[in-house]
């Protein structure tokens, strides 16, 4: 069992240049087929060069030696977290050796997959919006007839998907189901797959397109070209922002909510670095630079009051299943026109 002498010649037998939009990331692999790569629905344009690149080894199908993956990985805690097998929030799997030269990293261990989309893409795309003035949320999207989108965001299983899903069934757009990178009021998609539950609504399209397993059991991903009519789009003027947090036990309500609720809220639930927990990533990215990471987050902070005093904020507690509950509220959104 050897240790990679060389990092710039590890086998590589597959590959995909993927398009996140304002940047593209190229995934290799030492196998030949990777499921890591199902997680995106895009395709970078020929000849474009890529941001950056993840070389993904697999121990099963080239073994080399853990003490040389562990005397090269990387210093960092993420990477300590990484050999320890916990990679982000609840994902985790068998030790896996992290290590970072400049813009394309090497992670060595097993189901790599499980690394690509929970960890690399949420530190990539915070790296990027810290350095492009952006600010990164968990949020999904879409856009009505006139390009102005709608923001989604909330705590786990509080219905963002239904609505979602729902919404761009009735004609809006899809713009992100997960990510978003937004810069003075507009907001850029992260073009991604779409979490599918088996049922009787998506059962044909699971087995006729082969879809692939979610890391949650029981789930598959789908391009959203797949799932709904018309082109998704890439960008959108912020008009709204829809906190959904549904519940069939408390009373139903669609209501307007002060710029400043929606921003505390927001700051907990939206948040790239806290909702990934990506704070000692961005302090590493910033090589400790103390006034410079703060500087970033004082950066963000500023971005997200500008997003909410900008747009209509709502709290959502609504069934968009129920089609007359639907049109109401596609309705308010599409009428509600800017703040003046």
């Amino acid at each position: 069992m050897a240790g990679p002498a060389d990092l710039g010649t590890l086998p590589v037998r597959s590959s995909r240049h993927v398009d996140l939009n304002l940047l593209t990331i190229r995934i290799l692999s030492n196998r030949e087929e990777f499921d890591g790569y199902a997680y995106f629905s895009r395709d970078a344009p020929a000849g474009a060069a890529a941001d950056h690149e993840i070389v993904c080894v697999d121990l099963d199908r080239d073994p080399y030696d853990p003490e040389v993956l562990r005397a090269l990985s990387d210093r960092t805690l993420r990477a300590k977290r990484f050999r320890s097998g916990y990679y982000l929030n609840h994902i985790f799997g068998e030790p896996a050796y992290l290590i970072t030269e400049g813009r394309r990293s090497y992670v060595f261990g097993r189901r790599l997959e499980r690394t690509i989309w929970p960890y690399f893409v949420k530190r990539v795309l915070t790296d990027f919006a810290v350095d492009h003035g952006y600010l990164h949320l968990k949020a999904a999207g879409f856009t009505l007839d006139d390009g102005s989108a709608t923001l989604l965001v909330g705590p786990n299983a509080g219905g963002k998907t239904v609505f979602l899903t729902q919404a761009c069934l009735d004609g809006a757009r899809f713009l992100t189901n997960t990510h978003v990178l937004v810069r003075d009021g507009e907001a850029h998609a992260v073009p991604s797959a779409v979490r599918v539950r088996r049922s009787p609504q998506f059962e044909q399209l699971i087995e006729g397109h082969g879809l692939t397993p979610h890391l949650e059991s029981g789930d598959f991903v789908a391009a959203p070209e797949l799932l709904f009519p018309g082109e998704p789009r890439d960008r959108g003027r912020v008009r709204s922002i829809v906190i959904t947090d549904y519940s069939p036990d408390r009373p139903r309500t669609f209501e307007r909510i002060d710029p400043e609720q929606a921003a505390l809220f927001l700051g907990l639930f939206a948040d790239g670095v806290v909702n990934y927990g990506l704070k000692d990533d961005l302090l590493a990215h910033h090589e400790g630079d103390f006034t410079a990471f703060t500087g970033s987050l004082a950066a963000m902070r500023e971005q997200l009051a500008k997003l909410v005093e900008g747009a209509h904020c709502y709290r959502a507690n609504v069934d968009m299943l129920d089609p007359s509950v639907r049109e109401r509220v596609l309705a308010e959104l599409s009428s509600n026109g800017h703040r003046g």
